[in-house]
C-alpha cells in the first residue's frame, strides 16, 4: 500500500464519484419503461436496480480489462494525474446531460475523457485506437440498431400472440414479466458499467506501481465500484427516467417487456465479449424499436434527434474538457487543486440549478400525453401534482 499516494487516493475517490454519477444517470436504462407502464413503483424499481447492479459487478471483469489494458497503452507512461483529468471531464458531462434530462452515455463520457487526457499527457501513442474502433466505436453504432430491431420484432410477436386476448389481462401479465426483464437489465448493467470504474481504478494502481501491468481488478476494487454504482442507482436519475420512459415513445406493457428483454440480451452478450458499449444507447434503441413496433406506432422524433446528437457529442466533448484539464494538472500540485475545485464548483452549480424544478419519485410520471395523431415535434412540461394519475404513454422534457 506504500504506492497509494495522496494523488492516487484522490483519483480513486474521483473514480468512485464518477461511478456514483454513472449509477443515477443510467438508472433509467433498466427501470424507465417499468416505471412508465406501472409495472414497478418508482422507489421499488430503483431499489431492485441498485441491488442487482451491485451483484452484476462481480460476474465478469472482461470490460474492466478493456479499460485498464485495452484503450490505453500502459507502457506509454500514464500518470494518475492524467486519469484524474479524464474523470473530471466525464463527471461534468454526466451531470450536464442529467440536468438536461438527456440519456447520454456515461461510458462514452469516460472513454472520451480518458482518450482526451491521454493524448494531451502522453501523445497519440498512448491510445490504442484499434481497440477504440473495434470495442467502442463499432459497438456504439451497431448496438442500438440491433437492440431496436430485436425490440421491434419482439413487440410485433407479442401483439400477434395476444391479439385475441383481453387487453387488461394481457397488460397485467406483461407487467409481471417486466419485473423480471427490468431486473435482468439491472444485472446486465452491473456486469458492464460497474466494470468501467474498476478498469479506471486498476489503471491508476498500475500507473502508480501498486499493480503489475495486465493485472485484473482486486476484490476490494470490484466491491467498492459495485457499491458506488449501486448507491447512485438507488438515488434515481428521475429526470432521465421521465424522458426515457415517457418522453421518447408510447410504451405499453407488451412493448416494455420486449424492449427490456432485447436490451438485456445485447448488453449481456457484449459484456461476455468484453465490449464496453453504452447501455444507455442500447436501452434507448430498444425503446424506440418497441415504440415503432406497437399497434399505434408513435415516436417523439424531436427527442430522438436530441438524443442522437448528444450521443455523437459525448465522446469528443468529454475528450476536449478532459484534455484541457490535463493541460492544467500537468502544471503540478496547484493545477490538480484548480481542476479539483472546478469539478466541485461545477457539480455544485448544476445541482443547485436542478433544485429549481425538481423531478423525483412522486412526480416522475406527471407528464402530458403524446399526441395520438402524429409524431411529436414539440413538448411541454405539465404542472407537477402529487394527485396526477401516472399514464402508460406520455411525453415531456425534464426540467
Amino acid at each position: 500500500m506504500e504506492h497509494i499516494t495522496f494523488l492516487v487516493a484522490v483519483v480513486i475517490i474521483t473514480a468512485l464519484a464518477f461511478d456514483f454519477t454513472n449509477g443515477f444517470h443510467d438508472t433509467a436504462n433498466a427501470m424507465a419503461t417499468s416505471i412508465a407502464t406501472g409495472a414497478l413503483k418508482p422507489k421499488v424499481a430503483v431499489t431492485i436496480a441498485a441491488v442487482l447492479n451491485f451483484a452484476g459487478a462481480f460476474l465478469s471483469v472482461k470490460v474492466a480489462s478493456t479499460i485498464s489494458g485495452g484503450i490505453v497503452n500502459e507502457k506509454a507512461g500514464i500518470q494518475p494525474s492524467i486519469i484524474f483529468a479524464a474523470l473530471v471531464g466525464a463527471i461534468l458531462w454526466n451531470l450536464l446531460t442529467w440536468l438536461r434530462g438527456l440519456p447520454s452515455s456515461s461510458s462514452h463520457a469516460l472513454y472520451g475523457g480518458l482518450i482526451g487526457a491521454t493524448v494531451v499527457g502522453t501523445g497519440m501513442s498512448g491510445v490504442n485506437f484499434g481497440t477504440v474502433l473495434s470495442k467502442i466505436v463499432i459497438p456504439a453504432v451497431a448496438s442500438p440498431i440491433v437492440a431496436g430491431l430485436a425490440a421491434w420484432g419482439a413487440t410485433k410477436l407479442a401483439y400477434l400472440v395476444t391479439r385475441r386476448t383481453d387487453e387488461k389481462a394481457t397488460d397485467k401479465s406483461f407487467r409481471k414479466g417486466q419485473m423480471f426483464s427490468a431486473s435482468l437489465i439491472s444485472l446486465a448493467h452491473g456486469t458492464n458499467d460497474a466494470q468501467k470504474t474498476m478498469g479506471i481504478i486498476t489503471l491508476t494502481l498500475v500507473s502508480a506501481g501498486a499493480l503489475h501491468k495486465g493485472a485484473t481488478p482486486p476484490v476490494w476494487v470490484i466491491a467498492t465500484a459495485g457499491a458506488a454504482i449501486a448507491l447512485g442507482t438507488y438515488m434515481g436519475g428521475w429526470r432521465i427516467i421521465r424522458n426515457m420512459g415517457s418522453g421518447l415513445a408510447d410504451i405499453r406493457p407488451p412493448q416494455g417487456l420486449a424492449s427490456e428483454s432485447a436490451s438485456a440480451t445485447v448488453i449481456l452478450t457484449s459484456s461476455a465479449m468484453g465490449y464496453g458499449l453504452s447501455t444507455t444507447q442500447v436501452c434507448s434503441g430498444g425503446i424506440m424499436g418497441a415504440g415503432l413496433g406497437g399497434r399505434n406506432p408513435r415516436l417523439n422524433w424531436a427527442m430522438a434527434r436530441r438524443m442522437v446528437y448528444t450521443w455523437g457529442l459525448t465522446l469528443p466533448a468529454a475528450a476536449v474538457v478532459s484534455g484541457l484539464a490535463a493541460v492544467i494538472v500537468d502544471q503540478g500540485t496547484w493545477g490538480v487543486v484548480l481542476v479539483g475545485a472546478a469539478l466541485v464548483i461545477g457539480s455544485g452549480a448544476m445541482y443547485l440549478v436542478s433544485r429549481r424544478q425538481p423531478v423525483h419519485a412522486d412526480n416522475v410520471n406527471d407528464v402530458t400525453s403524446v399526441s395520438a395523431t402524429a409524431p411529436v415535434e414539440t413538448v411541454e412540461v405539465a404542472p407537477a401534482s402529487p394527485a396526477t394519475t401516472p399514464t402508460a404513454a406520455s411525453t415531456t422534457v425534464a426540467a
